[in-house]
């Protein structure tokens, strides 16, 4: 949202808190949790004032604050804009959250928060070069709601026949977010257009471009780094550096898929990883991500033979 004075009301505040015992604290994600707190702190106890955490042109490429990257998204500028986002966010990340893995959706809610941030600013940069107009280059933006756009790309991802219901009306999946890009700016000129339309950019980057890819290959990277340091014998190969692809073992591959698609079976593969379930010397993940017994020794063989012998007996 485009920066405005700050109001004064905690309506927004109590509202928020319901929300939160609704859920029940014990049943929100750690990450989620942890996150949405954050968030509650900053607007009570504000690190800096709005207009030198908000995110513009001119402030962070100009004058080359790039702090502001991690600031904007963290801060609100009144109760409702932090019950509005808070409370979308609550209900993201209850879904979202147990589906990718707590380690991962951390990653992931830090990559989407700064690669909005970044688009903002092109998008931003692009429209003051085509109008002519070096406003755009000024407009100042605080809030959640860009990431929380790139969120809700994901989520309609994973159930592309559902419906969402945008102010009331149903729209498919597929169109939601666009619709809802549309509804918002229209109802609420404050807002910035251009930041949710960069939170919409980069969830499709995620869902149909190579972002996901290239998250998922540094996620892997980092963990065999710290799997390898843990036990040498470690080894997440559950995809390929050149094509972020599952590579297959032909010796040995499990034949159960659990259901899951391709894609699911890839991030559960990382989530065991990024959860540091996939360390043991005597199961070893296959490339998509399930454990499979060890080789059996010809000693094993030979006792297991004895006992179906003795069973008989």
């Amino acid at each position: 949202m485009r920066y405005r004075q700050r109001g004064g009301g905690q309506l927004g505040l109590i509202l928020l808190a319901s929300q939160v015992f609704h859920v029940g604290v014990e049943n929100i994600p750690p990450v989620t949790l942890a996150v949405l707190g954050l968030n509650v702190y900053l607007f009570l106890v504000p690190s800096l004032p709005l207009l030198q955490a908000c995110i513009s042109v001119q402030q962070a490429y100009w004058r080359g604050d790039w702090r502001r990257l991690v600031l904007s998204p963290l801060h609100h500028l009144d109760d409702w804009h932090l019950y509005f986002n808070m409370a979308s966010f609550l209900w993201k990340g209850v879904k979202l959250e147990p589906r990718l893995g707590s380690s991962f959706y951390a990653w992931l809610l830090t990559v989407f928060s700064l690669l909005t941030g970044v688009i903002y600013l092109l998008l931003e940069m692009v429209l003051s070069e085509i109008t002519q107009d070096p406003s755009y280059n000024l407009e100042c933006a605080v809030g959640f709601s860009g990431v929380l756009f790139a969120l809700k790309v994901l989520s309609n991802h994973y159930h592309p026949g559902g419906v969402s219901y945008v102010m009331g009306v149903p729209v498919a999946n597929r169109y939601a977010s666009w619709v809802e890009l549309v509804l918002i700016h229209v109802t609420s000129p404050g807002t910035s257009f251009v930041g949710h339309l960069a939170g919409i950019l980069v969830g499709l980057l995620y869902t149909a471009g190579p972002l996901k890819i290239i998250m998922r290959t540094i996620a892997g990277f980092v963990m065999n780094g710290y799997h390898a340091r843990q036990n040498p014998y470690y080894n997440f190969s559950g995809y390929s550096g050149s094509s972020g692809e599952p590579r297959a073992h032909p010796q040995n591959v499990h034949p159960y898929t659990g259901g899951l698609s391709e894609d699911e079976q890839y991030e559960a593969a990382i989530r065991a990883s990024l959860n540091g379930r996939g360390g043991s010397t005597q199961r070893r993940p296959t490339s998509h991500g399930f454990n499979i017994p060890g080789e059996l020794t010809a000693e094993e063989i030979r006792r297991r033979r004895l006992q179906r012998i003795d069973h008989f007996d």
